[in-house]
């Protein structure tokens, strides 16, 4: 009987031919569970042997010396963030640049996503100090929760005022911009107040992967570090697994393009303006980007000390 490996994992669309058993493990019994909030860590989980992990959170417990989660530098989530800032469509701001000295609201201030989105500010020259920042819940249907993670600094990084949505502080004028990984429901309805910021978000992200050649992730893959020891193949095993199941999924994607108008365009401007390997596992490929995520955690004072590569992912 194979070993069974539990893994507790975003409803990411690549992960449809692991679900449907069209891809498996001859060593391993995987099976995926979707959540839809991330587990904080996989270590002593009795229900899961691995789990997908927010990168920020991983990296900070290494920088604290706290961290029990064996990481795996595969990263299930990546995306490019100038579309993550939003404003209003009565707006005048429509660059980056426009965000100095401006009131932004953020979803949570430490999450992977915010800081690379704060990193497009930095490059700019716009840092922490040169903008009013709120952390609170995206819309009212998100729970109150703490989303200041102990880095709120009175005057710049607060708490959103009575607690009231980031999407109702900005229609009303008192945020100029929210930053969010994920869009608000009704977004592009022709009746919404909302807009993106740079209206060619795409143009300005092809331009950012020419600057840095990746696409900066967000979370990792995270196994419970007893399950490594007792299986010393098993990263490498739900690596492949995951690999099969991506590559599946993206052949039916090019075969079936006619479940959205342009699909097929944007595997075209993939294939001319990336990498091959721009969404390869393995440090080889990611190396470069890690390094970079390290540092702005530093740079927008996330961390103290930045931990080394090896130190991150020891033994992988």
């Amino acid at each position: 009987m194979r070993p069974v490996i539990r893994l507790a994992l975003r409803d990411w669309d690549y992960l449809t031919p692991i679900l449907l058993g069209e891809v498996t493990s001859d060593r391993y019994d995987i099976r995926v569970t979707p959540v839809g909030t991330l587990l904080p860590t996989v270590d002593g989980n009795p229900d899961y042997e691995g789990a997908e992990l927010s990168f920020s959170r991983y990296v900070r417990d290494h920088a604290a010396g706290t961290a029990r989660d064996h990481g795996v530098p595969y990263f299930l989530m990546r995306g490019f963030r100038h579309r993550c800032i939003l404003t209003r469509k009565s707006h005048g701001a429509d660059t980056v640049a426009d965000l100095r000295g401006r009131a932004i609201g953020v979803t949570g201030w430490p999450d992977s996503g915010n800081t690379w989105t704060r990193a497009i500010l930095r490059r700019e020259g716009i840092g922490v100090e040169n903008a009013r920042w709120y952390a609170g819940r995206l819309t009212e249907s998100h729970p109150v929760v703490d989303r200041l993670s102990g880095f709120g600094r009175p005057g710049v990084i607060e708490a959103a005022p009575d607690e009231r949505p980031l999407m109702d502080l900005l229609n009303e004028g008192f945020l100029d911009a929210v930053f969010t990984p994920f869009l608000p429901p009704g977004f592009f309805d022709a009746s919404s107040p909302f807009r993106h910021l740079t209206p060619d978000f795409k143009t300005a992200e092809l331009a950012y992967y020419q600057q840095v050649r990746y696409v900066p992730g967000m979370h990792i893959l995270g196994l419970r570090s007893d399950v490594v020891a007792r299986y010393d193949d098993v990263e490498d095993e739900v690596c492949a697994l995951l690999d099969r199941s991506k590559a599946m999924w993206s052949a039916k994607r090019v075969k079936y393009a006619d479940t959205t108008p342009w699909l097929l365009n944007d595997f075209a401007t993939i294939a001319r303006a990336f990498d091959p390997d721009w969404d390869a596992a393995g440090l080889d490929a990611n190396t470069s980007m890690i390094n970079d995520f390290c540092d702005e955690l530093k740079a927008q004072a996330i961390i103290g000390d930045v931990p080394s590569v090896a130190t991150l992912f020891a033994g992988t």
